[in-house]
């Protein structure tokens, strides 16, 4: 075993053991006093079942994540790797067709063994409270379109990753991260018009009081809004949420059905005006030229390594190729992976206090703001006591209660 694969295994076993350390740390903060706050919205019966939610998820996840990490492992050191680079080039298609192939396999393997969890977690889990509204036509026709839009996607960037790196040299790094960068900033505008209406149906909020009292708060903010979008989440969970995508004319701020169900108007104003604070504090904008310029560095460092024997070496291949180097990189800059990924969600977490404060500032209704969001986590059933270590590695939004608290000295 050579230094690069005792890195990439360090690195898998010490995340695996951190987040089951997080994950033990969060159990134990569990409190059985229901918040004075939250006592109009939760009673003790439900409140009960949201930390036995939460420790059935818990616990689950541990099966899921020892399973994966084994069958990885068991993959790598039974030079399922070599096996499988060998297989695909008896073919002789051609470095890229290979490649391809190759790639492809491998997510086909990883997709099937998610399979069996992702029934389970929908099926008994998500069932069992009462969360779950997927038939089996829905779960299985969403895999399908997710498979048919990943290969329509997904083959002709592969290929062309692939493509640069083998036939352009020196100049590859920086031809994919154009390329890249284009890809995303594609999908940016097109996503909320072609692709999200492939797996849920977006209507015009009805005109009425919601729709008034929404189109007043954004010209008093002077925000460029023709239409907000209800999404029918109801055909897949009881669960709710909103979120904003898009850009330009393309920008949608969508409400689940279940939430315009479960909320107010002021409080849906509310929530509004906090996805709205997100598109006025350039937070989604800043992400992703964060995300852009950490895709040049990914490539950049990918240059090197793709010729690195040692890399190759470290997963018994003795034929260096581009394919395999793009996942054998994948796995060694897991590491720097992690680490911008808990900056991100410290960003994020900054982002959300933000948006809240936008929020209750220019509606001048932070109790608005304060009972939506207590709506949403009794009825999502959120553990209300997170774990500050949980926190930092899992969460992109604060724990409700300092949400709550930070929203009342706004």
């Amino acid at each position: 075993m050579n230094i690069i694969a005792l890195i990439i295994l360090i690195t898998l076993v010490a995340d695996y053991l951190l987040h089951l350390t997080a994950d033990f740390l969060n159990l134990k903060m569990l409190n059985t006093e229901l918040p004075e706050s939250f006592k109009e919205f939760y009673s003790k019966e439900e409140y009960a079942k949201s930390q036995e939610y939460l420790k059935i998820n818990t616990k689950f996840g541990w099966v899921a994540s020892t399973f994966n990490i084994i069958i990885i492992l068991l993959f790598w050191f039974c030079k399922g790797f070599p096996f499988l680079d060998e297989y695909v080039r008896a073919f002789e298609f051609g470095p890229v067709v290979t490649g391809i192939i190759y790639m492809g396999i491998i997510i086909i393997i990883k997709s099937l063994v998610s399979i069996p969890f992702n029934i389970y977690s929908t099926f008994v889990i998500e069932e069992r409270f009462g969360f779950n509204k997927t038939t089996w036509q829905i779960f299985i026709t969403d895999m399908i379109k997710g498979t048919i839009l990943s290969i329509i996607i997904g083959v002709p960037l592969l290929a062309g990753i692939l493509s640069f790196f083998e036939y352009t040299g020196d100049n590859a790094w920086w031809y994919c991260w154009i390329t890249v960068t284009i890809f995303i900033l594609t999908v940016q505008f097109i996503a909320p018009t072609w692709i999200l209406p492939l797996f849920n149906k977006f209507n015009p909020v009805e005109d009425g009081e919601l729709k008034n009292a929404i189109m007043t708060y954004a010209k008093s903010i002077n925000y460029s809004l023709e239409k907000i979008f209800v999404m029918d989440g109801s055909k897949r969970s009881a669960k709710s949420n909103a979120f904003f995508t898009g850009f330009g004319k393309h920008k949608r701020i969508v409400l689940f059905d279940t939430l315009v169900e479960q909320l107010t108007t002021r409080e849906l104003v509310s929530v509004l005006a906090h996805e709205m604070g997100h598109y006025k504090k350039k937070h989604i904008q800043k992400i992703i030229i964060f995300g852009i310029i950490q895709m040049g560095i990914m490539f950049y460092l990918l240059s090197f390594f793709l010729s690195y024997k040692g890399l190759f070496d470290a997963f018994y291949i003795n034929s260096i190729s581009i394919y395999s180097g793009l996942i054998f990189f994948g796995l060694l800059y897991s590491p720097i992976d992690f680490l911008i990924g808990i900056f991100l969600q410290i960003i994020s977490r900054k982002n959300e206090y933000e948006a809240d404060k936008f929020a209750t500032l220019t509606t001048k209704d932070n109790i608005s703001m304060g009972s939506a969001l207590r709506k949403l986590s009794a009825r999502n059933l959120a553990n209300l006591y997170p774990h500050p270590l949980y926190v930092f590695l899992n969460y992109s939004h604060p724990p409700i209660l300092d949400r709550l608290t930070a929203i009342k000295t706004n």
